[in-house]
């Protein structure tokens, strides 16, 4: 090879070398300064996570070295799952975007939903706001007042479809508890169902969330319009501390451990997250600045006005663990059974 040939390559790996050096020692200020962080949401405009991302958006930038700018791109589809394939197959992972998941969408591999194409033990986890708590949930002409009398007597609950959420939690209070709800499909919202326990066309819901309660029919528990039945979740919601809580119900150890896998979503809130294969400072920077934001007192009096719901937050690593928990502790047996009530087998 002609010796020009060989100087010309020589040095074009220097000048690749030098140039390379500063960007690899960047900082994380250096690199966020002057750019745009997009927030990847898996759901649609005007709902609760979509509050939640766009009041973050607003005070997270403080909180990120270099001070980036943050916007929301909401990427509904397929309950959530079309963001995650995004951000885990096709988001740059320079760290400049980042995702909110509604909480049933890392669980939904585990669910055995093959349009699911992630690992979600993979992505880099950088918190939630707060946890979730589902509730059973009855008019109040309907003729039980505790749960044990819904093991001989009857209940029509109100739902979506037979795969949403509120459906398979009718289904997991049934299989555990050996309740009688039965589940009538085909309500476009919660708020077509609530409207139409008000009319006492049905007895209920099977998974009403607290903080959806509270902010949706402010006026529901004050003039005990409903009685709430059972609670789901990791732990009781303190303002309902006389409902009774799912897990401390069950008492067989195969249905424990299908309780805990079954209220991982729950137990997610809302989570955040970034692509896998983000430089490990930038994760670590965002990381602290979901942590320091959950911790504002102007983003905090913000989710007060707003009633966003933030009772709990959970950092990254915390966030993490719990999803890797429920992946590596649900043995095949509970697995099998958890399948079966997601798809209403």
């Amino acid at each position: 090879m002609p010796i020009n040939l060989v100087r010309a390559g020589l040095f074009g790996w220097l000048a690749l070398g030098l140039s390379a050096g500063p960007a690899a020692a960047q900082s994380p200020a250096d690199f966020y300064k002057g750019q745009t962080v997009t927030l990847i949401l898996s759901s649609a405009p005007g709902g609760g996570y979509d509050a939640v991302a766009r009041a973050l958006a607003q005070y997270l930038p403080k909180h990120i070295p270099g001070n980036p700018t943050v916007v929301v791109k909401n990427m509904a589809g397929a309950g959530g799952i079309v963001a995650a394939n995004f951000l885990y197959n096709v988001a740059p992972k320079d760290g400049l975007t980042i995702g909110g998941l509604q909480n049933n969408v890392p669980f939904e591999p585990l669910f055995g939903t093959k349009e699911a194409n992630f690992d979600p033990t993979k992505f880099i986890w950088l918190g939630t706001p707060s946890y979730e708590t589902a509730i059973l949930t009855i008019w109040h002409t309907a003729p039980v007042d505790k749960w044990e009398q819904a093991r001989t007597t009857e209940l029509t609950m109100g739902s979506s479809g037979n795969n949403s959420t509120p459906s398979f939690y009718g289904r997991l209070l049934n299989e555990v508890l050996g309740l009688k709800l039965k589940i009538i499909v085909g309500y476009e919202s919660q708020t077509h169902a609530f409207l139409a326990m008000e009319r006492e066309e049905i007895s209920g819901y099977p998974s009403v969330f607290y903080n959806s309660l509270v902010a949706t029919k402010p006026t529901w528990l004050p003039e005990k319009k409903v009685k709430l039945l059972v609670q789901m979740g990791a732990q009781k919601e303190k303002e309902i501390a006389d409902v009774p809580l799912l897990s401390d119900l069950v008492t067989k150890e195969e249905d424990k451990a299908l309780v805990e896998a079954a209220i991982g979503p729950l137990t997610a809130g809302r989570p955040f997250l970034m692509p896998p294969g983000v430089p490990a400072d930038r994760a670590a920077a965002m990381r602290k600045a979901f942590a320091d934001t959950f911790k504002d007192p102007d983003f905090l009096a913000e989710a007060e006005k707003r009633r966003l719901g933030v009772n709990a937050p959970r950092d990254g690593q915390g966030l993490q663990d719990v999803i890797e928990r429920v992946y590596k502790n649900t043995a095949p047996a509970q697995l099998e059974r958890l399948r079966k009530l997601q798809s209403g087998g």
